[in-house]
Order: structure tokens, then sequence, then C-alpha cells
């Protein structure tokens, strides 16, 4: 019988293996890699906790070396999508009542056997199907996702232990339910760590989700499935359906349960599925949660107080770690001219000393873009620019898609400030700068927060504290994530939760207590010890 005000273990964020050479866990990455390359799998859709297979196999293939075949997985239809409906309702009153303190023991193992036994295959299934570098998928797969669960548990916490006051005679509680109907999950390729978390924050609630893996992350998406399967999540808790997505979104949005949408991905599926939801609202049982994060057009802009290192720097890995793949990543920036040479002496001698190729070279910093669709739409803008009078490259530039999907590192120097490479949003290994006169400070800050519809990150580098004070007012809006002297990516849990305003999602802050509060239905409930048995109130009375 569970009588006690349990506390779970204090959340520290996951210590990041470094993978110098000579240590024990390079090694074992290195022979998790060989044993999951050497092993083609066939990876089921789990439905109510059972492995569902259709035969419709669709080939997976390293982002890097596309010839080769990693695997298959089962695609599914229309059908499945309402079975796993129909699973995630039916486990939903058992899951919603279990204590709550079950739910984040089985999270909380679900860390443990991460951050332990499943840490090299986690990292070796990212690094194969998702073309990261050991150290990009170490702090993404493995120490966000672990950050993620081991927080979430302790926000979790924290969130029922906020309750209302009560006067005298009366006891006020708020009990936080988990909404009524399924939550629908859908993730995207570019961090395993998100895809794991978007399924397990709304299901730590007690929700229960069905949840929609990019097709290009199914291969690590399985393993976060089994992981929490071996953890002792019960059946129907998470469901995740491998489908095209207006198969399933026919399905989800049209039915009555449907009570929230986790998603990460583009801004214009985005908008999209919330006007889909907008036009159904009258089926509903109740109104949707709806949280997204989406798109960004990510800012560095440089003062000439700044170290010219420090920027070339913070843009070198800002716009090129995981190849530009992130939301967060340095998409535009704006450097003063005076010290531009110094800036652009550093960041070239820095870009040029880039390795590309595979993961399996953990010498190589630059890997391959997702796949054949993104490759061409990065190649597209970088020859579009060599058609530019608005732009020209100044490094980079080439593109091959012989043997994997490599573009190289691409630096493009703009003459206009609102060419397209400065506003539109590219998702790969392509950084476009503008030099501007140290006297346009100002107005280059107006024109960077007008410039995108986005505002996810953005960062300032500068030693003039005025100047920092200054440009963080003028940019007040133009960023969710903002970063002083710094990259604007690598926000970790627990530090800096995540997301941003306008184009870029509803700021719903993975990360933080916050991203909770959206996954549960607080209900008040009132207690009066000795009712009243009249219905007259003093003032009634005459002298």
């Amino acid at each position: 019988m569970s009588n006690a005000f349990f506390e779970p273990p204090l959340a520290v964020n996951e210590p990041i293996y470094d993978y110098a050479p000579g240590t024990e866990c390079k090694d074992e990455l290195k022979q998790a890699i060989r044993i999951l390359k050497s092993t083609e799998v066939d990876v089921p859709m789990f439905i109510d906790g059972k492995e569902v297979r259709t035969g419709n196999k669709i080939s997976m293939h390293p982002p890097y070396e596309h010839a080769y075949t990693l695997g298959h997985f089962h695609m599914g239809d229309k059908s499945h999508v309402e079975s796993a409906i129909d699973a995630a309702l039916a486990a939903r009153k058992e899951w919603g009542s279990l204590p709550w303190q079950d739910r984040a023991a089985i999270f909380l193992k679900a860390a443990d056997l991460i951050a332990g036994p499943y840490r090299a295959r986690m990292n070796a299934a990212t690094m194969l199907c998702q073309s990261k570098n050991a150290y990009q998928s170490e702090i993404d797969a493995v120490c966000e996702l672990i950050d993620f669960l081991r927080f979430n548990v302790q926000f979790m916490t924290e969130l029922y232990a906020g309750q209302p006051e009560s006067a005298e005679g009366v006891w006020n509680r708020l009990e936080y339910r988990p909404l009524e109907g399924f939550v629908f999950a859908i993730t995207p390729f570019n961090f395993t760590a998100i895809a794991g978390n978007l399924c397990a924050a709304p299901a730590m609630m007690g929700n229960t989700v069905v949840w929609k893996p990019a097709e290009s992350q199914v291969y690590s998406a399985a393993l976060i499935m089994e992981i929490f399967m071996e953890a002792g999540l019960p059946d129907g808790v998470i469901n995740m359906i491998l489908v095209d997505g207006p198969v399933a979104g026919d399905v989800v949005f049209s039915h009555k349960e449907f009570a929230g949408l986790h998603f990460t991905g583009s801004t214009g599926v985005f908008q999209h599925l919330w006007k889909t939801i907008g036009n159904n609202i009258s089926n509903y049982k109740s109104y949707p949660r709806i949280v997204g994060e989406t798109g960004g057009k990510d800012f560095v802009v440089a003062h000439n107080s700044a170290h010219p290192d420090e920027v070339a720097t913070a843009l070198a890995r800002g716009a090129f770690e995981f190849q530009g793949q992130k939301c967060s990543a340095a998409s535009r920036a704006y450097v003063p001219a005076s010290i531009w040479d110094k800036v652009w002496e550093k960041l070239a001698s820095q870009v040029k000393s880039f390795k590309m190729g595979s993961p399996e070279d953990f010498t190589n910093f630059i890997n391959a873009v997702i796949d054949e669709k993104s490759f061409d739409k990065i190649s597209g803008y970088i020859e579009n620019v060599k058609k530019s009078d608005d732009a020209e490259i100044i490094i980079g530039g080439g593109c091959d898609k012989s043997k994997g999907y490599f573009i190289e590192p691409t630096i493009i120097r703009a003459k206009n400030p609102r060419t397209v490479t400065m506003c539109e949003e590219i998702f790969g290994p392509v950084l476009t700068i503008y030099v501007y006169e140290d006297d346009q400070f100002e107005e280059i800050l107006k024109i960077c927060d007008e410039t995108s519809p986005y505002a996810l990150t953005g960062s300032i580098l500068a030693k003039d504290r005025n100047v920092i004070n200054y440009a963080t007012k003028a940019l007040e809006n133009s960023a969710g994530n903002f970063y002083i002297n710094d990259k604007p990516t690598g926000a970790v849990v627990g530090q800096q939760p995540f997301g941003g305003g306008r184009a870029s999602g509803t700021n719903d802050k993975a990360g933080s207590i916050l991203n909770l509060y959206r996954w549960v239905s607080p209900r008040t409930i009132k207690e009066t010890f000795v009712t009243p048995r009249d219905y007259q109130y003093p003032f009634l009375g005459e002298e």
C-alpha cells in the first residue's frame, strides 16, 4: 500500500563520454557498430505490446552508404492506425490509475538501461541510420534522452506537489488527470532523444500514445520501443505505427477521442495539421492540446567588440555539427566589417580542416545528410546561389550523392541581407554571412528580427555589456532560446528548456515542467467539513 510522499532520485545531467583514443567506450561503440551493421533487422510495428508485421517491407540504408541495407521495416495502413488507437484507449484507464511512482519507475529504469547496457547499441543505431558522428550521437541519442526521462520524473513530482490554499473548514485539492482520449506523437529524424521524449512525456503523465516516427529514424525508434518494453511499459501505453503521414492523419484527426498532438517537424506540416484539427474541432470530445516545435532560421550576430576567434568557432560548430540538420543550427550570421578578415581567416581554416565521410571513421567531423530528398533540396539552394547576383559561395559548394548524400560545408557571403539563403530554412550544412558596416549595428538587429518568420534560436557575441543588454532587448522576440557569447545550439535538458515562437512552434519548452503541464487536465476538489444546513446568510437579518 502506497502511503508515503515518495521522492525520486535527484535528476542530474548524464555525463558525456568523449570517445577519446584508447578509451573502453570507444572500443565498445566500434564493436556495436560492427555487430549491428552485419545483421539485417526486420522492424515491426508495436501495437498493444505485440509485434505487427505486414509483409510490405521498406528497406533502410545508411545515408552515407545508400547501397548498403541495414534491414527493413513493415509499412502499415489505415487498419493499423485504428488498431493502435483502440489499444491506447483500452489501456488508458488502467495506466492512468497506476500510482505515479510506478509510472516514474518505468522511465527511470529506461534511462538506466540507456546509460548502461544499451548505450553503445543506441549510439551505433543512431550513427548508422541517421549519419551522426559518435559525439553528436552521444549528446543526443544517449545523454539527452536519459536527461529527458530523469528530469521529467523530477518535474512530474514538482507538478503534482502544486496545491491550492485551503480556508478554515475546507480542504482544497488539485489532481492532475491525464487527457481524456489518446495523444498522437509525430517525431523527426534528426534527434533520437526528441523521438523518445515526444511519446514518453505524455505517457509519463498517465496518457496513452500513438507514435509515428519518421521513416528515416525507424531503425533507432525500434530500439527505443525495445528499451521501454524491457523497462516494464504495459501493453498499449505507447503504440508505434509505421504508416504514411496522410493515412495516419485521416484516422487520428477524425477520431472523437483525439486529445493531443506532440509534434516536431516542418512548419508547413504543423500548420496543416493545426488547420485540420481546427476544421474538426466540433467532432472531438475535448479541445485537443497542440504542442509543436518546427523550423528555424537561426542567427548569430557579432559586434565589433567580439573576439574574432570566438565568432569563428561559434559559426563553425553552430552551423556544421550534424551537417546543420538541427532546428537550432546557425544558418545566417551578421559580422561587422572591422573584424571580418580575422573571423574569416579562422573560420575558413577550421572549415577546410573538416574531414567528411562515414561516421564509422571517427576522424570525420562531417557526415552525410539524411536522404536524397534532403540532398536535392540543399543542393538546389547551392546551385541557385551560383547563379545569383545577391550572393556568392566563398567556401564549399560541392555535392555528391553517388555513394552517400554528401554536401560540403558551404559558406555563402550575401551582398543583400535579405537574399534567399538569409531568409529561408535550408536544414543542411549551409551558412550565409552578411558583412555589415560597424555603424549599422542597430539597423542589423532590426533586420535580423524582421528577416525570418521563425524565432527558435539565436546568439549575440560581444564583450561590451551595454551592447549585450541592448541586443538582448532588441531581439527579445526573435528567439525562444537566446545565447550570449556562444553558438545557438546545444540546449541541455534542465538547463536551457527548448522551444521557440512565431513560425517555430508553440514554445512549450521541452526539457522543463512547462511541457508536462500540457499533458494534464487539472481537477479542483473542494471538500467542506461542516456543510451548511440553511440557505440564509447573516446579512438577511434586520436589527
